[in-house]
């Protein structure tokens, strides 16, 4: 799995800061980015994540219904943004795939080099 994470505090000066422009950029470079590993047969899922403001954290009651409470866990810490699923060959590839989500354009059309985290899918039960 691939994601890109998003400081929680930082998420609606992040987005504001992105002209339409900027914004269709992004999306361009996103979807492209999507159609070639759907193309080389490695796409499984992905998604686009709203802001912290559409989360909701959820806790078990001691009588096990849920207990809801609006925003992110950790409001201090990062969110998901979006996230990637693919079957590739090596982890390489999954680190370029990385890469190249990590160089979609920010505001101004520069590349964000923004921190992307893989993170390997276990088929099986963790060990130790």
């Amino acid at each position: 799995m691939i994601q890109m994470n998003v400081p929680a505090a930082q998420w609606d000066a992040i987005m504001s800061s992105y002209s339409k422009d900027d914004m269709e950029a992004m999306f361009a470079h996103m979807n492209a980015l999507n159609d070639d590993i759907n193309a080389a047969g490695e796409w499984v899922d992905g998604q686009g994540l709203g802001g912290p403001s559409l989360a909701k954290t959820v806790r078990a009651g001691s009588d096990g219904r849920p207990q809801v409470t609006d925003g992110p866990a950790r409001a201090d810490q990062n969110v998901l943004a979006g996230y990637w699923v693919v079957d590739v060959k090596s982890e390489d590839r999954a680190l370029e795939i990385a890469a190249r989500a990590s160089a979609c354009p920010g505001p101004g059309g520069t590349p964000g080099n923004d921190p992307v985290e893989v993170h390997p899918i276990s088929e099986a039960p963790l060990e130790g």
